[in-house]
């Protein structure tokens, strides 16, 4: 990099580390006020897990559709468009009556969550495409960051200042990065600069790709929009062919794989801390602390880790990096479901640096591996995390608490179960029964009490069974380090200038 594109570097870097702050202040506000909409509303958990899911699975449908234009209408008006997005969802928001207007103000800010990110990802990668793993976790520390920042606001505010009060604080980093990128100039992307066909793009991808990304899509839409299952699987065949005859491939099989793995590391990443202030509210209440705390702990470290990453991965190689993350955050998961006290903080330690190098470090090895397929690989690896999260990840945390729940009540007391446990629902995992948070609101405190302690046993067998999640990625990521090795080790593909 030359002495003379440094400036232009830092400023392109500074106004893709606010635009990444304001989404993450979107997502911490919203976690840090789920439980107020719960009672507002009289929100079941899953349905809680509905609205935190709806936080993230649109980021998907923003992303993957922009990435397949972004070099056509180019990055600073993909982020005009997210400043749109987070402008209008943030109204709805603060005009909420009930679950589909904070459903739908949700749904609008996260296609502008996605439309920032299908910008800055090939932006940073495109500017420092030197140094991608290091470039791309110090952008993706702007996450963290945001949500201490955001998280320390709304706890200062307090639990007598309303909701929407608090979810007014998003207004401040969207206005930020709107101003920063007023006068702000962009590059080509990497992929256009070197003379990449479009279709070599696509096909880098593949249609199995494409499948793995519509299938999820589709079948939280078919849920939304009560569409039969039939209908449903019709679409996906349809979108899938469509993009196929685009494509005319299956996709790279390492692409495929690191595009798996996004699921179940966006899950423990994304729907744990979307669910880890509720979850972590019984044990932290107990010491006499706020549970966002555990949010804005976990994200200050990851914040730290994250700038610092570069330097640790250049060691240990990027999979060295993702199996010992996956190792540390599945024990501080296991962890934090048995901790009390003081032992909270020291899992919470081990999960916050494990999840520190997940999301930047899987983006830098599509991008580095697969350079030729520009923004769809690595976007669409990004919004494979973001569906996974959103529509399974998110729903699954409360459809596991509400599960347990309802299993304890059902065979431990049946005066609780005919009285309490009667709220009929449907989810993407099916119907279940729940406990009528209305009627546990008014009970008795004898009821309350027990009631308490089951929902408490609900939310650590949560945590017990996300940790699962961390361990097969700490297998997979283990067999990928031994193929590069017999092939060689790790190395970073490049492309030279005008590489058709």
């Amino acid at each position: 990099m030359t002495n003379a594109a440094q400036p232009i570097d830092r400023s392109i870097f500074i106004t893709s580390f606010a635009a990444i702050t304001a989404t993450s202040f979107c997502f911490v506000l919203r976690a840090l006020v789920i439980d107020a909409w719960g009672v507002e509303f009289a929100l079941t958990e899953t349905q809680k897990g509905e609205l935190l899911g709806v936080g993230l699975w649109p980021f998907a449908i923003s992303i993957v559709l922009l990435s397949l234009v972004i070099d056509r209408i180019g990055f600073k008006r993909t982020l005009w468009f997210a400043v749109a997005c987070h402008s209008c969802g943030l109204a709805i928001l603060l005009m909420a009556g009930g679950y589909w207007s904070l459903y739908c103000g949700t749904f609008i800010m996260a296609l502008g969550n996605g439309a920032v990110e299908a910008s800055v990802n090939p932006l940073i990668a495109t500017v420092y495409a030197h140094d991608k793993p290091r470039w791309l976790n110090r952008l993706h520390a702007a996450w963290p960051g945001g949500m201490v920042l955001g998280g320390l606001l709304a706890i200062w505010l307090g639990d007598g200042v309303s909701w929407r009060a608090k979810v007014a604080l998003m207004a401040a980093p969207i206005l930020i990065y709107a101003l920063l990128l007023v006068r702000r100039r962009l590059p080509a992307s990497e992929r256009a600069a070197a003379g990449v066909p479009y279709r070599t793009m696509l096909s880098e991808a593949g249609y199995l790709s494409a499948l793995i990304i519509v299938a999820m899509m589709m079948l939280e839409i078919g849920r939304v929009f009560s569409l039969s299952g039939t209908l449903t699987l019709v679409l996906i065949a349809a979108l899938t062919i469509v993009c196929a005859y685009y494509a005319r491939s299956a996709g790279r099989p390492l692409y495929v794989i690191l595009l798996l793995l996004m699921i179940p590391l966006a899950i423990t990443e994304l729907s744990t801390d979307s669910w880890i202030s509720s979850l972590m509210q019984p044990e932290m209440g107990r010491i006499g602390l706020q549970a966002g705390w555990v949010l804005v702990y976990t994200s200050a470290i990851v914040f730290v880790v994250r700038l610092f990453a570069g330097s640790i991965i250049s060691r240990l190689t990027p999979f060295g990096t993702l199996a010992i993350a996956s190792g540390l955050a599945a024990v501080g998961l296991l962890w934090l479901a048995g901790a009390s006290g003081s032992a909270l903080l020291a899992a919470a330690t081990l999960y916050g640096i494990g999840k520190s190098f997940f999301w930047g470090t899987s983006l830098a090895v599509a991008s580095e591996q697969f350079p030729r397929g520009g923004a769809v690989t690595l976007n669409v690896m990004a919004g494979s995390g973001m569906l996974a999260a959103g529509i399974m990840g998110s729903v699954l945390l409360g459809t596991l608490q509400d599960g347990a729940v309802a299993r304890k009540v059902a065979t431990g007391n049946s005066h609780l179960a005919a009285t309490y446990l009667t709220e009929q629902r449907t989810s993407v995992f099916g119907s279940y029964v729940a406990l009528d948070a209305k009627k546990v609101a008014t009970a008795p405190p004898a009821d309350k009490a027990a009631l308490a302690t089951v929902e408490l046993a609900g939310k650590k067998s949560a945590l017990t069974a996300v940790a699962r999640l961390p361990i097969l990625m700490l297998c997979v990521y283990c067999a990928l380090i031994l193929i590069f090795r017999r092939r060689g080790g790790y190395r970073r593909v490049t492309l030279p200038q005008n590489a058709g």
